[in-house]
């Protein structure tokens, strides 16, 4: 068996493994004794379905048809609201769950009401992120729920709605359950893409504040005005109706708390439970006095906001280090708060929302997201609306956290810039070494500026908060909720080499025309088939959009989120209204397998065409039999110049790719009404996706991972990290805006960052990447060894935590080609 003592450096995670497997005691569980306790109750469990949202918000919607949407969505939450059952778990400080105790899940019947009763019997037996529901719920879901969504879904109209040429390259069956995995739509997997409330809206006016500002207006509509009355009307209402919801939903949780302090023996928990019941009784509808008022006036509307709709990777937390901080200084400065104090509170929403488990109904939506992803990103550092450094003492307080707590909620992201104070980099370092996958970094320098060319003033664009895996938003500004495309380019390049066909899909005519390699005399002829391939795919892309943007305000509304959106409120729109005046439509369509289709081209490009090492005729018959007993052919495609090692070879290929990219969406953008920009961001789909795909020219292998956003090929990139991030700058068309996130992942062994050395050279690796103005990078700082010992022996390794695609999760939860694919990345040991 192996033992991770063998790995020699161990990363502080991996000392905590080794000690547990030892008996040792961990010595934070002293100071963090609440939040373990909870922590203990829960860890491990297989997360199970509460159907009570689905059963409330769909009794309500067969009662309200013939309403305006956004009053139905409203009435809908105030019948969820009042209905469904509120619990006050033990040890918690925090009131509000969105489903049962446990970790739990929660149906979207909107979203997944035509597949949901085939779906929900297999959800248990599934291989990638399980859960459990009990015989008499599924019942329910199957003969009540279930039949009143088929023929009113999303989905559903979707698929009727595509024309033929786009649904074969989107779907593998005619209705649309089974994705080709070619360009596949994700807009049917969530009401919303990523999104980020203005919690501070919240903190300092309360739910009654909005409220108010809704009657007002209703009271100054025009009473003989079709538009106020057909339009502004209803969303008022509904803005109001939703107040009380929330209201009425934490009343509830004020009346449980008194109650269970009533029964309560123990003096210091009965305390407690009165304490909750005050703060419940007042928060969210009035402002927040304290920190701990605060924290839970936030922490009922990000929890209310999941039971509204499910918003893609769960509502994000914005920048916690900012509006957190005028209650937590003058709490300290008053003696009411001790820093140890105000992080139980934190900690207790942290165990919160390790509970909630976003689930995926979808076959594709659960294969994208493995682990049971999730990304409710707390934002520290960054910059202040007015260009100055805003980290304060909670930023540091919310990395202690990270560093003494190890749990793999909330989503930590940390903004760089280039004035960022050493302290902070030392810290977010010193938090990365821990092992967890903490922080992710997002560099203001490339994010600023282009938020600014596409509309927005550089107050906002300050003022950004990370959302999502790593993207951004901008609280009353961004507008865009509809989720893009995923593109498998590895299938373009398959189509051009096979004539617009794939192995996987034998005979049948997918992509274009573009002739027979065979025949292909020059470079030239490659590049030119592969831009006819790579250009269908996008048009393919764009014309899902097109019919995307265009159908989902007829099913979808947001009366909570819209209620805390300063543009909603002043035009009295829903928030998945295609256009909102003076909104910035940011979205984006995803690039996957950008380092397997450089090295491709790269490898023919060079080997074939250049140094006539092989013919083409040796590479198409080696792709065609999976390298079987060609290993000498792969070896010397392997060998070709690759992308991640600052290689002007490779890297001139990749920025040429991407360049047709960004000029496509500079061109066609505008007719989407939208900024459909390009993105590196793959999540877990470069496993799904690589199994459509057969063996490519780079020497990988048929139906394997495709490249991970925009990280090199497993084993590509053999000069160092620092040559990495130069061929992430070098492949970017920096004269062009229609570019968004790139997701770079970066394996280092603990031994490369041992001690103070370590950390500074952690420190400037940041810096350099800031200079570099590269959006995104995380990092997993682990032994090789660790990961082979948690696949052999899952049990001792149950807590042991890995960084994945923007977000981190524990390593047994992940299948075993996940698992194989975090093995085979690069192991850095030295930079």
């Amino acid at each position: 068996m192996l033992n991770i003592e063998c790995c020699g450096t161990m990363s502080p995670q991996e000392q905590r493994l080794q000690n547990k497997i030892e008996g040792k005691k961990d010595p934070y569980r002293a100071t963090h004794r609440r939040a373990f306790a909870i922590l203990d109750s829960f860890e491990g469990m297989r997360p199970r379905i509460d159907i009570e949202r689905a059963k409330y918000f769909t009794e309500s919607m067969r009662a309200t048809e013939g309403q305006p949407l956004v009053l139905r969505w409203a009435k809908a939450l105030k019948h969820i609201a009042d209905n469904i059952t509120v619990y006050i778990d033990d040890n918690q400080l925090l009131a509000g769950r969105a489903g049962c105790q446990g970790r739990y899940g929660i149906l979207y019947p909107e979203l997944d009401g035509d597949f949901l009763d085939v779906s929900i019997k297999d959800l248990p037996n599934r291989r990638e992120s399980p859960f459990s529901i009990t015989p008499e719920d599924a019942k329910v879901v199957i003969e009540d729920i279930a039949p009143y969504w088929k023929g009113k879904t999303y989905h559903e109209d979707l698929n009727t709605a595509l024309p033929a040429d786009v649904h074969k390259l989107t779907y593998d069956d005619p209705e649309g359950l089974r994705s080709r995995y070619i360009v596949n739509e994700t807009s049917s997997f969530r009401s919303s893409i990523q999104w980020v409330h203005d919690y501070e809206k919240v903190l300092k006016r309360g739910f009654g504040g909005l409220r108010k500002e809704a009657q007002e207006k209703l009271a100054a509509l025009d009473p003989l005005s079709p538009v106020d009355n057909c339009e502004k009307r209803p969303f008022l209402e509904a803005v109001v109706i939703v107040s009380d919801a929330i209201v009425t939903w934490a009343k509830r949780h004020a009346a449980l708390a008194r109650e269970k302090a009533a029964a309560e023996k123990d003096p210091l928990r009965k305390k407690e439970l009165q304490t909750m019941a005050d703060i419940c009784e007042r928060v969210p509808e009035q402002p927040a006095r304290n920190f701990h008022e605060a924290v839970q006036s936030q922490w009922f509307t990000q929890m209310f906001s999941r039971l509204e709709q499910k918003t893609g990777t769960i509502v994000s937390n914005g920048r916690m280090d900012q509006y957190f901080y005028p209650y937590y200084a003058k709490d300290l400065a008053e003696g009411r708060l001790t820093e140890d104090q105000a992080l139980e509170f934190i900690e207790c929403m942290w165990v919160g929302m390790a509970q909630f488990i976003d689930l995926y109904i979808s076959p594709n939506g659960g294969a994208f997201n493995e682990g049971y992803a999730h990304w409710e990103a707390v934002t520290v550092g960054g910059q202040t609306p007015d260009g100055r450094d805003a980290t304060n003492d909670l930023s540091y307080l919310l990395l202690r956290s990270k560093r003494e707590f190890p749990l793999h909620y909330p989503d930590l992201a940390a903004r760089i810039h280039s004035r960022s104070p050493e302290r902070f980099l030392w810290e977010v370092s010193e938090t990365i070494k821990d092992g967890s996958g903490f922080p992710k970094l997002i560099n203001d320098e490339e994010v600023v500026p282009l938020y600014v060319s596409k509309g927005a003033t550089f107050a906002e664009a300050y003022d950004y908060a990370v959302s999502g895996c790593s993207e951004a938003r901008m609280p009353n500004r961004d507008t865009y909720t509809s989720g893009g495309a995923y593109i498998n380019f590895a299938a373009a390049l398959e189509m051009a080499l096979y004539n617009g066909r794939m192995h996987k899909y034998g005979d049948k005519q997918l992509g274009k025309e573009t002739g027979d390699a065979h025949a292909f005399k020059c470079w030239e002829d490659l590049w030119e088939a592969y831009k006819a391939q790579h250009i269908l795919f996008l048009k393919t892309a764009f014309i899902q959009q097109y019919l995307i943007n265009n159908l989902r305000a007829r099913h979808f509304a947001q009366p909570m989120g819209s209620a805390m959106h300063d543009l909603c409120m002043k035009y009295c729109l829903d928030l998945h209204t295609p256009q909102i005046p003076e909104g910035i439509n940011m979205g984006y369509f995803e690039y996957i397998g950008f380092g397997t289709v450089i090295d491709s081209l790269a490898a023919i490009k060079k080997v074939v065409f250049e140094d006539k090492t092989l013919t083409m005729d040796q590479v198409l018959e080696a792709l065609d039999c999976n390298f079987e007993g060609k290993e000498d052919i792969r070896q010397i495609l392997k060998n070709a110049p690759c992308y991640g090692n600052n290689d002007a070879y490779a890297d001139v290929i990749g920025r040429e790719i991407d360049l047709l990219s960004v000029e496509y969406g500079n061109k066609y953008s505008k007719e989407l009404g939208m900024h459909n920009d390009v993105r590196y961001v793959p999540f877990t789909s470069h496993v799904p996706f690589g199994k459509v795909v057969g063996a490519t020219p780079n020497g990988r292998k048929a139906w394997s991972p495709l490249s991970d956003g925009s990280s090199a090929s497993h084993g590509a990139d053999v000069n160092g990290p620092t040559a990495i991030l130069l061929s992430n700058f070098s492949t970017k068309n920096y004269g062009y805006r229609d570019r968004a996130a790139r997701l770079l992942n970066i394996k280092f062994t603990p031994k490369c960052l041992e001690g103070d050395s370590g950390t500074r050279k952690m420190v400037s690796f940041i810096r350099t990447v800031c200079d570099l103005k590269l959006w995104h990078v995380q990092f997993n700082v682990i032994n090789k060894d660790t990961l082979i010992a948690a696949q052999k022996d899952p049990e001792k390794y149950r807590n042991l935590i890995v960084r994945i695609a923007g977000y981190s999760a524990y390593f047994v939860d992940l299948s075993p080609d996940l698992q194989n694919d975090l093995i085979a990345r690069t192991e850095h040991d030295s930079m």
